[in-house]
């Protein structure tokens, strides 16, 4: 007697998919647009990294002339003065001092502020770039 049931496993597959539209993708297009973000990438932490180089390098400047101040400052505490004359060359030094703390603050913090600005752009640059290449991408398979 043969088994009238067929096969749950018994079919063809290309018939299943016969009216299914698969059209493949540009696979190189698509590992070229990859190269290009990991290129963006590699641009914006290089930014990155000579941003915190400027910043440690301007730093170190920054610290050198303020100990080179202070020497300077103690020099002058150690000779012979009347205490009004003291009192006025800590205030002038202490006026100084906030001054270029104030000043170097600035600086520091404007070149931090330029090489975030840089590596954003490198990195909104690439994204608007790769949003066309998707809008691209899409095109082709709709025609």
């Amino acid at each position: 007697m043969s088994d009238a049931r067929p096969n749950f496993f018994d079919f063809d597959m290309t018939k299943l998919f016969a009216d299914f539209r698969f059209r493949p993708f540009d696979v190189e297009a698509l590992w070229a647009a990859q190269r290009r973000n990991i290129e963006a990438l590699s641009q914006a932490n290089q930014f990155a990294v000579e941003g915190v180089q400027a910043v440690t390098r301007r730093q170190i400047e920054l610290t050198r002339e303020t100990f080179e101040g202070l020497s300077s400052l103690l020099r002058d505490l150690a000779q012979p003065a009347s205490p009004e004359e003291r009192i006025a060359k800590n205030t002038d030094y202490a006026k100084q001092m906030l001054e270029k703390s104030v000043n170097h603050g600035r600086e520091v913090a404007s070149i931090a502020a330029k090489t975030g600005a840089d590596a954003a752009e490198v990195l909104q640059k690439r994204a608007t770039e790769g949003l066309e290449e998707l809008r691209s991408f899409a095109s082709k398979q709709a025609a």
